[in-house]
């Protein structure tokens, strides 16, 4: 018996998620059919164009829109945004720094320092403990 290897593949949702796009966004065609790992592979190696305009225009999902924005995907909810956004509303956005962005941003700062300190904090537990067992 020989077995066949079957390609991989993945629903629009999930490629779009791993692509970074908003899904609702892209051509009709991608959002119809399957993605195998292949063409997954080949759309992060040489984006056509459709995928470099979205990347670069949006409109963006609420993880890629967090990111430019520096906030969480919660704080994004408790800032009211819970649709897709485009590149000028995100730059508009940031310019306006509304009341909610700049808390939220604080907020994230906050959040990323005490990743950091527990980081450091397990860190030289970790050598603390390597020095006794020495």
């Amino acid at each position: 018996m020989t077995s066949h290897k079957t390609a991989q593949t993945m629903k629009p949702a999930t490629a779009a998620k791993k692509l970074g796009v908003y899904l609702e966004a892209t051509p009709a065609e991608f959002q119809e059919g399957v993605v195998s790992r292949t063409e997954l592979n080949a759309l992060q190696a040489d984006p056509p164009e459709w995928l470099q305009e979205l990347r670069r225009n949006g409109p963006h999902p609420r993880p890629v829109v967090a990111a430019k924005l520096g906030v969480s995907i919660s704080g994004l909810a408790r800032g009211g945004v819970t649709e897709a956004l485009t590149t000028e509303q995100i730059e508009t956005l940031k310019k306006e720094a509304p009341d909610w962005l700049r808390q939220e941003r604080t907020t994230q700062a906050e959040v990323r320092k005490e990743a950091v300190r527990i980081k450091e904090k397990n860190a030289a537990r970790e050598d603390r403990a390597d020095d006794a067992r020495s």
